[in-house]
């Protein structure tokens, strides 16, 4: 959740932290701080709130003639969010500063060692504990200290730290916590995420748990942070550019990844679907033909949007493969009996691919002997290095909070990935298999059409919804999951009060809510389960509820239950989630907007979820 950007090379430090800072905003953060040597003394800024007070505090020394420094921005876990909790922190000296992200579990019991030996602190964070830890231990070298200091700590670390005595060195290390290094012929970066990366370099090296590197200008090492044995990694060159993290004439980000949803599908479906014979191709999957035969049971194991992908894919997969599904929420998986063996196969499903509890749950299921598939958008992300196999979503960088093309990108490879299961065990026969490839591809085409008549026809219906204090969104089938994803959307953006149901768990109790003031999406598509969803559509207007609905074009019936209907073009029924998500979007994004909130980075909330 907190950003990190570190830097040492021939530039002006203070524009590249800063610069990196502003591209890790996205994250999600409330304070910020920055430092540099000049002088041979530690020049540090910090300010609570958005980098913009940052930016002011440390106006007039941009142009400070340092090379070398560090930059955060913080999402606070330990302490409030106010100016003395702000990384970086210092040692009792101030001549050595910390950046962390990550949590420091024994953190209590090492700070009561520390103030015994006489160290004092000036914050409420666990993360001033490991700035006086490498004090206690620093002679005269710091990568030695950091390495003695880590040997103490328990828990998730990513972390830079900076010395005035070596003012052109910077070390670095992670644990369970994402960290990146960006190099190029004169310099050497570290962030938390690629992004921070961009503006300066597109050639990175994705650090894995318990290594250490010693950046200086233009060289770097990289160790174990255990033995000290040195580890050679491979460099990467990153095929996302600064623009496309750019919002590129739209008014939010949100809004522009909802547009780039169509051509990320086709990314992801990209070279894995062959359109003559609608054969499926996988080639990082990670599982053999009779691994995939042996599967017995599936475990899909995901957080938030994530998860709700996860609830669509298991109606696929049982429909499709036959295999039995089971859809956990991650922070929930690991603690309960585990019924994992090497007949299950666990996927996870995550957009960084750094997400926590998923992380610890794929862990654990490994450690049961399970085989592991992640879907990710992050190459070389934990996850992705820690499975079996993976299917990469490709829809490039996300910086809005709220997933959206993201979401859309899990749901298209949760799909190919049930047609592959099916083709490798043949229960989906040759015709229906390229029938429902072809209709995957043929969907995107569909929402790249529709994208702007349903924001307008959104926008002409949003002046009746956007004061509501509450919200219901419905579905039936596939589209329940669809119906958790619109009502969460709108809560997180909007901060109206929304929930999903399956529209027939109405009477089971959530229909005494329903009165002229309550707002109901209703998600009636021409489907198996069309009566059954419009029979509980007409439960709610009997009961005076406010109804808006989204139905396939050529229903004239909807339009006899109320004025607010969308049409969307008819597509193949399984494919109904991903065309049925972008209304649901829109309708939040407009809401949001039309109520001023921040819509990219809305409050308390974070773009990775780094710690439990």
């Amino acid at each position: 959740m907190c950003g990190i950007v570190g830097y040492t090379g021939n530039r002006r430090v203070v524009p590249v932290l800063l610069e990196g800072l502003r591209r890790l905003e996205y994250r999600g953060y409330d304070s910020a701080g920055l430092v540099y040597e000049y002088d041979n003394q530690l020049v540090k800024f910090r300010a609570a709130g958005k980098l913009i007070n940052l930016e002011q505090a440390v106006d007039e020394n941009i142009g400070v003639a340092s090379h070398t420094g560090l930059g955060h921005t913080r999402w606070a876990t330990h302490g409030a969010p106010t100016r003395d909790n702000a990384h970086p922190h210092s040692d009792c000296t101030g001549e050595l500063v910390v950046v962390h992200n990550g949590i420091i579990e024994n953190y209590g019991r090492l700070k009561e060692e520390l103030l015994a030996e006489g160290h004092t602190f000036s914050s409420e964070t666990d993360t001033e504990v490991l700035a006086h830890l490498i004090e206690k231990y620093l002679d005269d070298d710091l990568a030695t200290a950091v390495r003695q200091a880590l040997a103490r700590v328990e828990g998730s670390y990513a972390l830079g730290v900076f010395w005035v005595k070596e003012p052109h060195k910077l070390v670095a290390a992670r644990n369970q916590s994402p960290l990146v290094m960006g190099v190029d012929d004169d310099a050497c970066y570290i962030a938390s995420d690629i992004p921070a990366l961009l503006p300066f370099t597109r050639q990175v090296i994705f650090l894995d748990d318990n290594e250490l590197v010693v950046l200086e200008q233009g060289t770097y090492s990289i160790t174990n942070v255990a033995d000290g044995r040195e580890i050679k990694k491979e460099i990467r060159t990153i095929d996302w550019n600064p623009a496309m993290a750019e919002k590129g004439g739209f008014k939010h980000f949100m809004l522009k990844e909802i547009f780039e949803q169509p051509q990320a599908i086709l990314n992801t479906i990209s070279g894995r679907i062959v359109p003559d014979t609608g054969e499926i191709d996988l080639p990082e999957i990670g599982l053999s033909n009779d691994e995939i035969r042996d599967i017995e049971r599936i475990a899909l194991v995901a957080c938030g949007t994530s998860w709700h992908a996860a609830l669509v894919a298991k109606y696929w997969i049982e429909k499709w493969v036959g295999i039995p599904v089971d859809v956990d929420i991650a922070s929930e998986f690991r603690y309960r009996r585990l019924l994992v063996s090497e007949r299950v196969l666990t996927i996870s499903i995550s957009q960084s691919g750094e997400t926590a509890d998923t992380l610890a749950g794929i862990r654990l299921a490994a450690s049961l002997g399970s085989k592991i598939v992640t879907i990710c958008n992050v190459v070389g992300s934990t996850m992705t290095r820690e499975a079996d196999g993976v299917i990469y979503t490709h829809a490039g960088p996300e910086i809005g909070v709220a997933s959206t093309k993201a979401f859309t990108s899990q749901l298209t490879a949760l799909f190919m990935l049930t047609l592959y299961l099916g083709q490798e065990r043949q229960t989906i026969e040759q015709e229906t298999l390229k029938e429902l490839g072809s209709a995957l591809v043929d969907v995107a085409a569909v929402i790249d059409t529709i994208l702007p008549r349903v924001q307008q026809q959104v926008q002409g219906l949003i002046e009746r919804y956007y004061d509501s204090r509450d919200f219901l969104f419905v579905g039936r089938g596939l589209n329940f999951p669809i119906a958790l994803e619109g009502a969460l959307k709108l809560k997180e953006i909007s901060y109206i009060h929304a929930e999903g149901y399956a529209a027939g768990e109405l009477k089971h109790g959530p229909i005494a809510l329903i009165d002229k003031d309550m707002p109901v999406m209703a998600l009636v598509p021409k489907d198996a389960v069309y009566q059954k969803t419009v029979s509980n559509v007409e439960e709610i207007k009997a009961r005076q509820g406010r109804l808006l609905l989204i139905g396939t074009e050529g229903d004239s019936h909807l339009a006899t239950l109320t004025d607010d209907v969308l049409y969307l073009p008819e597509v193949h029924e399984e494919l109904n989630p991903l065309l049925y998500t972008i209304p649901a979007q829109l309708l939040s994004y407009e809401i949001a907007n039309r109520r001023g909130c921040d819509v990219d980075q809305p409050r308390n909330l974070a773009k990775s979820v780094t710690v439990e």
